[in-house]
Parts: C-alpha cells; structure tokens; sequence
C-alpha cells in the first residue's frame, strides 16, 4: 500500500460562504482554519496548500461566550516608550473594522510561516451579509445547523 501525495497541479479549490451571525469565535474559527488548510478532505496532504477558498459573511455578528467581549485585549506597541496600546473585542466588533477579530483567531490556528500565510489569503471576511464573490458560484456551509452548541442566541 502506497500513501497518497497530493501535487500542487491536482488541487481543485471550492468557494465556500459561512454567516457568522450569532455564532460562537473559537468554534467558527477553528472549522474555517481547517477548511483553509483542507483537512476536511480525503485528499489532504500537509505540505501542500488544497484547501478551500472560505468566505465569512457578518463579521460583527459574531458571538463572544463569557467575558471575552471585555477583557479578551489585543496588544500592539508603536515602538516609542511607553508605547503599548490595547483594545478590546468588544471594542473592535463594535468599530470601523469588525473582520479583524474573525481574521486573527483564524490566523492564530493556521500554522505559522510560508504555507499559512498562503493558506490565509484565501480567507475573506466582510462586515455585512453581502461579498463580491458571487462570480464563483460559492456553495452556502450552515456552520450553525451542524451542532446546536454552535449558535449562541442573544
């Protein structure tokens, strides 16, 4: 018996939507991290980049369990001393740019260096219900249907 070895030529990318809304950060991120990488595939082949294309649709719908939506704080310095600044989930979902909090929970369960930061650009996340990427005939993914825990009601 021979292990299969997916090439690079072979690959076949679907386009795939998820809606976020009322649906649980961690569970919809790690579900999005393993389609970018194609774990879900019976072809899947670690060093190789034959996951799907995902779009996530309603971004500042999300859901946040606990008190993640205030005292979860993204960190960056701005490299003068005394020069840390923070800010909160909650802050971001309720700003200019909600997708970043859906992007870098993806980002943080997709392996570090060149195959993830390539698998990470086949990641789109928008604010609202609607994208640009009707064109390629995405197929709908009902992430809240699969299990009851993964939709959290207001």
């Amino acid at each position: 018996m021979k292990t299969f070895i997916q090439k690079p030529a072979e690959v076949e990318k679907k386009w795939v939507v998820i809606d976020a809304d009322g649906v649980i950060l961690g569970r919809l991120a790690s579900t999005i991290a393993m389609m970018l990488r194609g774990k879900h595939k019976p072809t899947y082949t670690p060093f190789v980049d034959d996951g799907d294309n995902v779009i996530v649709v309603n971004a500042e719908k999300v859901r946040l369990t606990g008190n993640k939506r205030k005292d979860d704080i993204f960190y960056w310095h701005t490299g003068y001393p005394g020069g840390i600044k923070g800010r909160s989930k909650g802050q971001i979902l309720e700003g200019r740019y909600p997708e970043r909090v859906i992007m870098k929970a993806v980002e943080r369960m997709v392996p570090r260096g060149p195959l993830g930061r390539r698998q990470m650009t086949h990641l789109r996340v928008y604010k609202g219900p609607a994208h640009p990427h009707e064109a390629q005939q995405p197929a709908v993914f009902d992430f809240a249907a699969v299990n009851p825990k993964n939709k959290r009601s207001a």
